[in-house]
């Protein structure tokens, strides 16, 4: 049985509240707080991961490193598949991962930077929509559907003046002109949202199961968000998949998707509106926030192409020194200044109240000595 989000609220919010009780006495004063004293914190740490949300990282560094002088965050936006993996090997003390472990990575483990039987928190502080690019002459916009999205990016349709295409976008002129999907080349955490959205809303035209890795060797292949990005704003006839924010950065065209009998433009507002409405995954533990994004949803002004980036954590550390900074970083991520910002700088949904509740009760679970 799949337990709503807004059900759990109440058991891990207690949680949280034990161990806020428990600390109050010596904890040191929120990072956005306007009246706090001179951060203690210190050090040095190196994360890295989805090149998706590298933008609100970086916001959130700055705004973090201002209010805690003594800190230096990085973070190289190599992929989630590779932030993924630096995690797991110890090389990041924090990864974003554009999805979450699957529960059997966790189980098969291990964890090199993390205390051995240490937890792992994933947290999705990062929502935003994929957009679907296109890059075509005398075209700006398009209604698309789920089962011609998926016919593009498969190959069964190859020219954009297809019938399927044009019965959606009446009095459009459609130029006699090849298509070129253009797809991730990297492991990559968008590409596995955006074949989720294919295999549970095309599955008669979409046949492969969901994965970081592009399962066709039809297309053309580029390297990170930025990659794909460059590859549709510089072809002609070109259509693919990125984060929105980098979508509106180079003012390239975007679909609207048919949701029910609408067709929706991709919006903060519609992205954050799925990810409340969506359950977490079964078979996870107390920090793990994994959400299980219900693609199908026919519900007025949803958008269904939606990337959740998590931030990945140990509960504890192997390394006790680089807790106390993780874990802040992670608050003021989670805070609601960090995530106005990350919406300013991104174009991301900031999450809403009660997923922000949970969130911190995930974070109060890793030690810090």
């Amino acid at each position: 049985m799949k337990i709503s989000r807004i059900a759990q609220v109440g058991a891990v919010a207690a949680v949280a509240a034990l161990a806020l009780a428990g600390c109050a006495s010596n904890e040191t004063p929120a990072a956005n707080s306007s009246d706090a004293p001179t951060s203690d914190l210190s050090g040095e740490i190196a994360g890295g991961g989805a090149s998706s949300q590298e933008v609100a990282v970086q916001a959130w560094t700055a705004g973090f490193q201002t209010a805690n002088p003594d800190v230096t965050i990085s973070y190289d936006a190599a992929g989630s598949g590779a932030g993924r993996e630096s995690f797991q090997a110890g090389a990041f003390p924090f990864a974003g991962s554009d999805r979450a472990f699957k529960v059997e990575e966790i189980e098969a483990g291990p964890f090199d930077g993390c205390v051995e039987g240490s937890g792992i928190v994933e947290l999705p502080t990062y929502i935003s929509p994929i957009a679907v690019i296109f890059n075509l002459e005398g075209v700006d916009s398009l209604n698309l559907d789920a089962a011609t999205i998926a016919g593009l990016f498969a190959g069964t349709i190859t020219n954009w003046n297809d019938p399927a295409i044009a019965a959606l976008n009446e009095g459009v002129e459609l130029p006699d002109q090849a298509v070129t999907p253009v797809h991730r080349a990297d492991d990559s955490g968008t590409t596995e949202n955006f074949t989720d959205y294919l295999f549970q809303a095309a599955p008669d035209v979409w046949t492969s199961e969901p994965d970081g890795v592009w399962p066709l060797s039809t297309g053309e292949a580029a390297q990170g968000t930025s990659g794909v990005v460059s590859a549709v704003a510089g072809g002609n006839g070109t259509i693919g998949y990125a984060d929105a924010s980098r979508a509106a950065e180079e003012g390239l065209s975007t679909a609207a998707v048919q949701v029910g009998d609408e067709f929706v433009e991709y919006s903060p507002e519609a992205a954050a509106a799925i990810a409340d409405a969506s359950p977490f995954e079964e078979g996870r533990t107390e920090g793990d926030l994994a959400i299980e994004l219900q693609r199908t949803s026919d519900e007025a002004g949803v958008y269904p192409i939606v990337l959740i980036s998590y931030m990945i954590a140990c509960q504890e550390y192997a390394d006790a020194a680089v807790a106390p900074v993780v874990k802040g970083f992670l608050e003021y991520i989670a805070s609601p200044e960090g995530q106005d910002e990350a919406a300013a700088a991104a174009g991301s949904a900031p999450i809403s109240d009660s997923l922000r509740e949970q969130i911190n009760a995930a974070i109060e679970t890793i030690v810090v000595e």
